[in-house]
C-alpha cells in the first residue's frame, strides 16, 4: 500500500546532539495523524526534519511525500510539493490579521474562487475569527 508521506528510521541531530534516532511514521491521504510524547522526546524536530528546517538533516534514512524523495530538499520546494507546518503557538505572526493568515496558508494557490470558498469554511467552522 503506497503512503502520501512515509518517514523511514530517520536521525536527526542539533550540532552533536542526537535529537531523533530512528523515528518512522506513515500518512494514509485523507487520514489524521498525531505525534504524540512527552516534552523534548523530540515531535517537532520530525516535523521540522520533513520540513527542511534543520539544515543537512536527517542524517539518515528517508522521506517520501506521494512517493518522491523529500530529505534534503529545500523548504520552498517541500511547500510547493504540498507539504506544510504550522508552528505552535497563537499568533504566527503576530502583526498579521486572521484573513492575512488564511490568505498566506493559501500563497501557493491560483484559484483565487476556491481560496474564498476555504477561508469561508474557516471562518464557519471557528465563527470567532471572523
Amino acid at each position: 500500500m503506497s503512503h502520501l508521506l512515509e518517514v523511514k528510521n530517520i536521525e536527526t541531530y542539533y550540532d552533536l546532539v542526537y535529537a531523533v534516532r530512528g523515528a518512522s511514521l506513515s500518512v494514509e491521504e485523507g487520514s489524521i495523524t498525531a505525534i504524540l510524547g512527552n516534552n523534548g522526546a523530540g515531535k517537532s524536530t520530525i516535523l521540522k526534519t520533513v520540513m527542511g528546517l534543520i539544515d543537512d538533516q536527517p542524517e539518515k534514512g528517508s522521506i517520501e511525500f506521494d512517493s518522491q524523495p523529500v530529505h534534503h530538499r529545500d523548504t520552498d520546494e517541500i511547500v510547493r510539493m504540498g507539504i506544510a507546518y504550522v508552528p505552535e503557538g497563537r499568533e504566527v505572526f503576530d502583526e498579521l490579521t486572521v484573513q492575512e493568515h488564511l490568505l498566506l496558508g493559501a500563497y501557493l494557490r491560483k484559484d483565487k474562487a476556491g481560496i474564498s470558498t476555504d477561508i469561508e469554511q474557516v471562518y464557519a467552522y471557528f465563527p470567532v475569527l471572523r
